[in-house]
């Protein structure tokens, strides 16, 4: 079925999810009428999308109570129930580890991987790479802390941008479950310029795929030197 506009779908399906394939400079707009019908979950694959778009729409997401994924993001899968976005399923088993990610391909290695070994996932979100995210780790580190269906959470890093050491300080002072993670970067030539948008390293250090290690492990966390540890 075809709709002109998000409202005749959510009136006449009772849409209650969204995912946004249209192009950067249409982000904006599209989030605020999906935002203003009534739907409170939505996952934005598109990339290159104003990071000033990004931040705008955050805020009136934060304000209107919708959970906003994105962007660059592959999607979330609840596994066996539900996806929105472009994840293959095949890769993915029931169970009842959560998997955060910033690295869409990397969050279907270690899945593939998980299930090799016997460990089915609850649910997957890809947050995407860009400097500025709708949902970042801290904040999905505390949905997944609240899953009754979770027992332990698999972060999946990457080079640039500090999520992961804000992860590692919430993960200190607010996460009873136990967090495992891979740092993707660690052989990352200095002063190469590397592919996403957010792998940008800041003066002061952060950034670097060693610092990052070096956060999360002091928040207790084990942390692979490969997808497949």
């Amino acid at each position: 079925l075809f709709y002109d506009t998000v409202a005749e779908a959510v009136a006449e399906q009772g849409a209650e999810a969204s995912v946004f394939f249209v192009p950067p400079q249409s982000v904006k707009e599209t989030a605020i009428q999906t935002i203003d019908v009534g739907i409170k979950l939505i996952v934005v694959i598109t990339e290159h999308v104003p990071v000033h778009d990004v931040m705008e729409i955050r805020e009136y997401a934060t304000d209107s109570d919708v959970q906003i994924v994105g962007p660059t993001s592959p999607g979330i899968i609840t596994v066996g129930e539900a996806k929105l976005g472009i994840m293959p399923g095949n890769m993915f088993k029931p169970g009842r580890i959560g998997l955060i990610s910033r690295s869409g391909t990397l969050s279907y290695e270690v899945s593939v991987n998980l299930a090799t070994a016997g460990f089915g996932q609850s649910t997957a979100v890809g947050i995407g790479a860009d400097p500025v995210v709708f949902t970042n780790v801290p904040e999905l580190l505390h949905l997944f802390e609240e899953d009754l269906d979770t027992d332990l959470v698999v972060l999946v890093g990457e080079v640039g941008g500090v999520q992961e050491e804000e992860a590692a300080e919430y993960i200190k002072k607010s996460i009873t479950k136990p967090v495992v993670a891979y740092i993707a970067g660690l052989n990352a030539p200095q002063e190469k310029r590397m592919g996403h948008a957010g792998a940008i390293i800041q003066g002061d250090g952060r950034g670097t795929a060693q610092n990052k290690v070096s956060a999360l492990q002091e928040a207790g966390v084990e942390v692979a030197q490969f997808p497949a540890e």
